[in-house]
């Protein structure tokens, strides 16, 4: 099982979300656009999903909603990455039950405290042989 899927279509942020976030120990899992989260999501079973709100193909208001409406990804906690200013995307977000907010431009601390606040408060599924 994946600890994080990391859906960003711009590469340099996923590059340096994945590296970290690989750094700290998490198994990562990525995608680049929309509907490739979608599949993703299916494929990986993350624990967590980093989900820009702005994407090609769809955006990630409608891929949260997709995921909300599947009870496979009930628990999974959905922590959305916004641009500053963007009060909307925050109020849909939240209406649509992300779990939290990650506000471009961000300190990678920021991103590995809030990681380790939701994985660590989650248990971690046991491996079937």
């Amino acid at each position: 099982m994946t600890d994080i899927l990391i859906v960003e279509d711009e590469q340099a942020i996923l590059e340096s979300l994945e590296f970290i976030l690989t750094r700290c120990g998490w198994s990562v899992g990525v995608a680049r656009d929309g509907e490739a989260a979608l599949e993703a999501a299916f494929r990986f079973r993350p624990r967590m999903i980093l989900l820009d709100i702005m994407l090609p193909k769809r955006g990630g208001l409608d891929v949260l909603k997709t995921l909300r409406s599947n009870a496979t990804f009930a628990s999974t906690s959905v922590v959305m990455l916004t641009a500053r200013g963007q009060q909307y995307d925050r109020q849909a977000a939240m209406h649509l039950k992300a779990d939290g907010f990650i506000t471009k431009p961000y300190a990678n601390g920021d991103v590995v405290d809030a990681v380790r606040r939701i994985l660590d408060n989650q248990p971690r599924p046991v491996a079937h042989a």
